[in-house]
């Protein structure tokens, strides 16, 4: 265009050498256009090929246009003697169907542009030719052949096919059917599978979640991807062995450019390893443009999801970050989007500016957070009357049944649900002393458990999956612990009993003290994990991830303004803030979090109220939980000293906005600064008392022994439980034998279960400290040490008469 535009300016000989060179020029571009090649390594039944064919057919014709304009006329079928074809199209399909419908899809399209375009007697016969271009077959893994697996003794290797039930002959209950089995396969000579030169890639691989990868594609097939694709961890969703693939060919400057469609997961903790492996280094890739959310219908069951959408390549051209603006619905569950942009470097978290997700977990966070229990058996589930029929010692220090929270029971009313939690003991354990627990699991549990993948989950299928062995130290000594829902559309916090079993919907904190709680339930906590953990689920809810929300996260000390005023102040907010939710929820069985943070943010933006938003803004006193996070978030601004921050402009949102990111920029600086006090030597512990390098053997021990409770169980001593309110026991007794106090702590706390073992009944404090001799303030340390054995199942206690008295569990 530059040329003709040149062309007009001259007469004669020059403007005609003029035009000559600019046709020159197009010639070139479509001789490009026509060596151009496109790989969709998932093709399915070739929707992206097939849009790719139009435009490159659009581009085409334009050149055609453009030459006519420039006074080239010709047969457009003659133009340089050669044109788009669909042998630049490739595609990698497993599924035949799909592969061979790809074929035909790319063909109708062709046929169509040419009839459209040329006429019908454009169409040469034969109508369809065999180019070959969509290969049928695995683009993640090529190997030789596929065996049967077998064990050491020659015996096929089969697991439960996950889809063949029968009915449990006692409960009825739907169980796994033993016969129902699939054999396992061996992949041999596993590689990775080769893909074609092209110039792009473009494509939607399969949206497969890391924790269904196995069940889907099989135990053999899982591992031979995982041993050819090292930079993918193993926690990723399949989808990001495509996305590695692609890097590796562009950073290599085998493909020019790539783009995917992928789950909004890509920028979780686990696939953001992968883009960050990606964009540094010696090969380095950047994000050209990004949509890291958006919304999608996924086509083989019409569920609404959230994508990604990633193109990469090795130029230094600056990126566009496409973030929604707004969501409308529209007709026929369309979703209208409103995008706006942002230009500059994307990170590997796909956002712009100071990036969260690079900040450095601080030691002085260590151990107080863990996902919750994953229990990996609905059995262990029961309700409060089987509860009270299973268990006698219900509602005593040492009840199996425990209550139960899920994300759900959080966000929403709670079911009242309770769980099992057979923690610390062995299956003879079990048998002998919980006779009726043991058969409820047995029958309910174990049937499950049987056909499990994990030979651990097999082997202790009585106990949770993840027990969460070496979080249960850090809740000993503490009497509630605060949780979150992992996903959430409101990012709240809340107290709960310490022995609740919280499961993997949750998060839990091992922090009784409300100093951190109200931190925690400011808007400077709830900012900095809203922005570092990203956003899940059909309602694009923001995620909870531990290791960036929490671990990273830079808590206020005397540094930066925290006085001792100051934090009992904080302490005051955080138990009324406490206090006022669990009180209106108990109130009014309605009232829930999330509908109280549905009319909190209204009144925060000033939308008007509608006539549920004001039943639930009386029932809730929702303009009081407004000043108590009000008041929170100033004080906890002051800790910071960030008081010159003012309130959050909450009703208008670029202000907001602004506001936000000028936190987390603190924010970011302050984790640095922490980074390197700690390098220095200075850790300011959230709880000095359990994590200072004094009580790190003590810890060490602890996670030990919890260990050995689930590999071994502890030793039984042949009691049996007595409930709180049952019939007092015999008295206690004085051991005979005394022996000197062990100078270090693990040794005193095997002392002290050995003597609770030895002994035959009961012992107070007093007569646990007669069986030892030793000098100094040793015996202060007994409470504590009858609270960690009581945490780890090795002892109980009995209140009789006011008093606590101790024996082996």
């Amino acid at each position: 265009l530059l040329l003709a535009h040149e062309a007009d300016a001259l007469d004669g000989k020059k403007r005609q050498d003029k035009l000559a060179e600019a046709r020159a020029e197009i010639h070139r571009f479509h001789h490009q256009l026509c060596s151009t090649r496109v790989l969709d390594p998932a093709c399915g039944s070739g929707n992206f090929l097939y849009v790719t064919l139009e435009h490159l057919k659009r581009l085409e014709g334009e050149v055609q246009n453009q030459l006519d304009g420039l006074g080239e006329t010709q047969d457009k079928l003659a133009l340089d003697g050669e044109t788009v074809t669909l042998q630049q199209l490739r595609g990698i399909e497993i599924n035949p169907r799909a592969a061979a419908l790809a074929e035909l899809v790319l063909w109708i399209g062709w046929l169509q542009w040419h009839v459209r375009t040329l006429g019908l007697a454009s169409v040469a016969e034969p109508v369809v030719h065999d180019y070959g271009n969509i290969e049928c077959r695995d683009a993640v893994l090529a190997y030789d052949r596929v065996e049967l697996a077998l064990d050491a003794a020659g015996k096929v290797i089969t697991r439960w096919d996950g889809k063949g039930f029968k009915p449990h002959p006692v409960t009825g209950e739907p169980v796994p059917d033993e016969a129902a089995q699939v054999a396992q396969w061996a992949y041999v000579n596993a590689r990775k599978a080769e893909w074609p030169k092209v110039d792009f890639i473009v494509g939607n691989p399969p949206f497969i979640g890391a924790r269904t990868i196995r069940a889907a594609l099989g135990d053999g097939y899982l591992d031979a991807v995982r041993s050819v694709h090292a930079n993918v961890p193993d926690n990723a969703d399949f989808v990001m062995y495509w996305w590695d693939r692609c890097a590796e060919q562009c950073a290599a400057m085998q493909v020019r450019r790539f783009g995917l469609i992928t789950t909004n997961s890509i920028h979780q903790a686990f696939a953001r390893k992968v883009i960050s492996h990606h964009l540094t280094g010696p090969l380095v890739n950047g994000l050209r443009l990004c949509i890291p959310d958006h919304p999608w219908v996924d086509s083989a069951d019409g569920a609404a999801i959230r994508i990604a959408m990633t193109v990469v390549d090795r130029t230094d051209d600056p990126g566009r970050l496409m973030t929604i603006k707004r969501e409308t619905a529209g007709a026929d569950g369309e979703i209208i989007v409103t995008l706006e942009a942002q230009t500059g470097r994307i990170n590997a978290s796909l956002t712009m500016g100071d990036d969260l997700r690079e900040a450095v977990a601080l030691t002085a966070n260590r151990g107080m957070s863990c996902v919750g229990y994953q229990l990996s058996g609905q059995g262990f589930v029961i309700d409060r009357e089987t509860a009270a029929r299973l268990d006698p010692a219900l509602n005593s220090t040492f009840a199996r049944a425990k209550p139960l929270l899920t994300g759900r029971d959080i966000t929403q009313q709670p079911r009242e649900l309770l769980a099992l939690d057979l923690y610390g003991l062995t299956e003879e354990n079990l048998r002998s002393k919980h006779a009726a627990i043991y058969q409820w699991v047995f029958d309910r549990v174990k049937p499950e458990r049987d056909h499990n993948a994990r030979t651990g989950l097999r082997s202790r299928w009585w106990l949770f999956g993840e027990p969460r062995s070496t979080f249960r130290p850090a809740l000993v000594g503490v009497n509630r612990a605060i949780v979150t829902s992992l996903t959430a559309k409101h990012r709240t916090f809340q107290y709960v009993p310490a022995p609740a079993i919280c499961d993997s919907t949750t998060v839990m904190f091992s922090l009784a003290d409300a100093l951190h709680f109200g931190i925690m339930s400011s808007q400077v906590h709830v900012a900095w994990a809203t922005s570092a953990g990203g956003h899940l689920g059909i309602g694009n809810d923001p995620r909870y991830n531990k290791s960036l929300c929490f671990e990273t996260f830079p808590f206020p000390a005397e540094d930066t303004g925290l006085t001792p005023e100051l934090s009992d102040h904080i302490r005051h907010l955080a138990e009324q803030l406490d206090a006022h939710r669990k009180a209106r929820q108990a109130a009014f069985e309605a009232v829930t979090l999330t509908g109280l943070y549905n009319v909190l943010a209204k009144l925060r933006s000033g939308e008007a109220l509608n006539a549920k938003d004001k039943l639930l803004h009386e029932q809730g006193l929702v303009s009081v939980l407004r000043t108590l996070h009000d008041d929170l978030d100033a004080a906890v601004l002051q800790a910071y000293g960030w008081a010159d921050l003012g309130p959050v402009p909450w009703a208008d949102a670029p202000a907001r906005q602004a506001w936000t990111e000028a936190l987390l920029q603190r924010l970011v600086a302050l984790n640095a600064r922490r980074a390197a006090e700690e390098a220095q030597g200075l850790v300011r512990w959230l709880r000095p008392e359990f994590q200072d390098p004094a009580r790190r053997a003590t810890a060490a021990s602890m996670a030990t022994a919890v260990q050995q409770e689930i590999d071994t169980g502890p030793a039984d001593s042949g009691d049996s439980d007595t409930a709180e309110g049952a019939a007092p026991a015999a008295p206690a007794v004085r051991p005979v034998a005394r022996r000197p106090w062990p100078a270090e702590l693990p040794a005193q706390m095997r002392a002290v279960a050995d003597a609770l073992a030895a002994s035959p009944g009961a012992l107070d404090e007093a007569a646990l400290a007669d069986a030892f001799t030793g000098r100094g303030p040793w015996k202060k340390r007994l409470p504590q040490i009858l609270q960690t054995l009581e945490a780890l199942g090795r002892a109980r206690a009995e209140a009789r008469a006011g008093r606590s008295f101790w024996r082996a569990a």
